[in-house]
């Protein structure tokens, strides 16, 4: 009796910026502004470490992961979807929306 092939799992996901439309790979191992960069996208960042917030984006689509325990996101912005993505990972393809917090 043969069993089905497991799918290979996915490497990586995709990102899209709005209003631009620009898109980019996402790895699940580096921060979504890694990936922004080395994609060729523009995205404003100063810190990297999750304290300055220029970085902050609105995550319209998908979902992420943080490298540190508490970003410096008030709970209020992290409910209502707010990100940033020098310390964000991303869990699966992602929108991000820059923000003008």
């Amino acid at each position: 009796m043969s069993h089905p092939a497991t799918p290979p799992a996915i490497p990586f996901f995709l990102a899209r910026t709005t209003p631009d439309g620009q898109q980019c790979d996402a790895w699940p191992e580096q921060p979504l502004l890694v990936s922004l960069e080395q994609g060729g996208i523009d995205w404003p960042s100063s810190c990297r470490n999750g304290s300055c917030r220029s970085c902050i984006g609105l995550l319209a689509e998908g979902q992420v992961r943080y490298a540190i325990d508490w970003p410096g996101l008030t709970p209020e912005e992290r409910a209502s979807g707010y990100v940033l993505p020098c310390v964000a990972h991303p869990l699966s393809d992602v929108v991000l929306e820059m923000s003008a917090i």
